[in-house]
């Protein structure tokens, strides 16, 4: 899971390229101008491009997330849609459209402006797109971390539950 956090208007902070996650320290971020791309980016997660894009778009994103979550992603292979039936899940989400990035192999070209356009024109601050996994953006640290842990709770009893048919 990848975090990232708006300092101001002009700037963010994000993990670097070759940060291990497990060994996470201050050395592992780099704070990056959203107006100049400088020798920082270059250092920076792939995914700057799309963190940039999002937070001077959505001016109410101060924290976003990026992750993989296992049974959240492997739902998304046979569903287009995550319904949810635990109390968590329907008292925090409506249901969830999956997102399909169509052509994989020109997902990193469009997907900047695809994820923060998406994410403009809902209004559930969360994003969850087959195969490639979950964006979340919120103003709040612990509420961003609370929607995707139940989003991933969710997604796996729904697994456990197709189990037992």
């Amino acid at each position: 899971m990848l975090f990232q956090q708006k300092k101001d208007h002009n700037s963010f902070i994000i993990n670097k390229g070759d940060a291990i996650f497990d060994e996470m320290c201050s050395n592992s971020f780099c704070e990056l101008s959203m107006n100049k791309e400088d020798y920082r980016w270059k250092v920076a997660s792939i995914d700057a491009s799309i963190h940039s894009t999002i937070y001077t778009n959505i001016h109410e994103a101060k924290y976003i997330a990026f992750g993989v979550p296992i049974y959240t992603t492997a739902y998304t292979f046979e569903h287009d849609e995550i319904v949810f039936d635990d109390y968590f899940g329907k008292t925090t989400f409506p249901t969830i459209k999956v997102y399909d990035p169509g052509d994989y192999e020109t997902w990193y070209d469009r997907n900047a402006l695809e994820i923060t356009k998406y994410l403009k024109e809902t209004n559930e601050h969360i994003m969850v797109i087959k195969g490639i996994g979950t964006y979340v953006y919120d103003r709040d640290i612990n509420n961003l971390v609370k929607r995707i842990a139940i989003l991933e709770n969710s997604c796996r009893l729904l697994s456990i539950k197709s189990s037992f048919k």
